[in-house]
């Protein structure tokens, strides 16, 4: 009896040992293992919303998010030079706010100043409509009027701050402007050379709204435009138009077979004289204006966003049929892609917005009223976080940084 027992246990070892190391020998395979980075922790994403007041700050490491209530509803959100702060836009009821992550980056570490808040700065202007950020200031286009409107992020909590308005001397037109370092302006002009609100010039004034220096080129309409400080660039009918604090301006032509389309997005990345051009006709291209060269990136008419990532390097495109491409912006080569939501009609009224970190894509989902996170290393929505019902528009705030003070 005792030796059928111990018979028992000595087969039961073997026969676990023997599943132990076939489990093993599965595990050795070449799979990928399921990716398990968590986001940095003084990051955060700002959302607005199409229907309500509601602004959500979402903290994607804990996956809560916190309400807040904007002045109107579906405003457009950018987030300024710093990281810290968002501008809020009320194109349709003449008003910009500001908003306050409350995380203050120092280089190697970030402190906490404060709490989330919206910020006492605000703006009144005619139409407020493109937004930049650099050298330290807060901008707006405002197309009613053909003004600008300035401030500077140090007035953000500043008790009464007000934005200054910028004469110019200009029309009212869908405009847009980009900022030098040497804190001029390249600012575009309309004169009715082509019909309807795009203009048709760009020429670069002081900060006073002083003529430095007058336009050269004349297009057949201009939209979308970046800078790094150095190149202002500008998409236009005529082709990209490029734009110099010294006055220079040049066009370069579109690629061959590009018919009638245009780059009506421009977008910067972390190179100097290389920016993004979209669009939705031909798809995403690299454009390196000290070169001369437009390289494409992926030839497409199925895209529904084509975003930068927050430090810049890589290139996040969503396709209209739910699939997903990561690109490398110094390769220009595809380093993850998948099928990540599924279809977006290209009818839709509200369709998914995205933004990129270092290891992950956050996607609206305007039906479910939620907010995806993309892990982009696995290719897998690792989250679902509840924001507000319609969200509209999504920004990157703070930094991509875990350590502090």
């Amino acid at each position: 009896m005792k030796n059928n027992y111990f018979k028992l246990i000595l087969l039961f070892t073997l026969s676990a040992f023997t599943i132990s190391c076939s489990n093993d020998d599965d595990n050795n395979t070449n799979e990928t293992p399921k990716e398990t980075l968590a986001e940095y922790k003084f990051l955060r994403v700002l959302l607005s919303d199409e229907k309500t007041t509601e602004i959500t700050l979402v903290n994607p490491v804990a996956g809560t998010s916190t309400f807040f209530n904007a002045k109107f509803a579906k405003s457009a959100i950018y987030t300024t030079e710093s990281g810290r702060y968002a501008g809020i836009i009320h194109r349709a009821d003449n008003t910009v706010e500001t908003f306050d992550s409350g995380f203050e980056g120092h280089g190697d570490h970030v402190d906490v100043d404060g709490i989330p808040k919206f910020g006492a700065l605000t703006g009144q202007a005619s139409l407020p409509t493109h937004f930049k950020s650099k050298i330290g200031e807060l901008l707006t286009f405002n197309d009613g009027d053909g003004t600008l409107s300035v401030a500077k992020e140090s007035e953000v909590n500043t008790a009464g701050a007000k934005f200054k308005v910028i004469n110019t001397g200009l029309l009212a037109h869908h405009g847009a402007m980009a900022t030098f370092s040497n804190g001029t302006y390249a600012i575009t002009q309309k004169d009715n050379s082509v019909a309807g609100a795009l203009p048709e010039k760009v020429k670069i004034i002081a900060n006073t709204g002083k003529t430095i220096f007058e336009a050269t080129i004349s297009t057949k309409g201009i939209h979308g435009n970046a800078s790094d400080g150095t190149y202002a660039v500008f998409g236009s009918a005529s082709g990209i138009l490029v734009v110099e604090s010294t006055g220079k301006q040049k066009l370069m032509p579109h690629p061959e077979g590009f018919g009638t389309s245009w780059f009506g997005s421009i977008l910067e990345t972390k190179a100097l004289g290389k920016f993004i051009g979209y669009t939705a006709d031909k798809g995403a291209y690299l454009i390196d204006v000290i070169n001369n060269t437009i390289k494409p990136i992926l030839q497409s008419a199925d895209i529904l966003q084509c975003k930068v990532s927050y430090n810049k390097s890589k290139l996040g495109i969503l396709l209209h049929n739910g699939n997903f491409k990561l690109f490398n912006l110094t390769t220009l080569q595809v380093e993850k892609e998948g099928k990540v939501i599924g279809e977006t009609a290209k009818a839709a009224l509200t369709k998914p917005q995205i933004e990129l970190t270092e290891n992950f894509a956050y996607i609206t989902s305007p039906t479910t009223g939620e907010l995806l996170q993309l892990s982009l290393p696995a290719m897998t929505i690792v989250k679902k976080i509840k924001v507000s019902s319609t969200p509209y528009r999504i920004t990157i705030l703070g930094f991509e940084n875990s350590k502090a003070h």
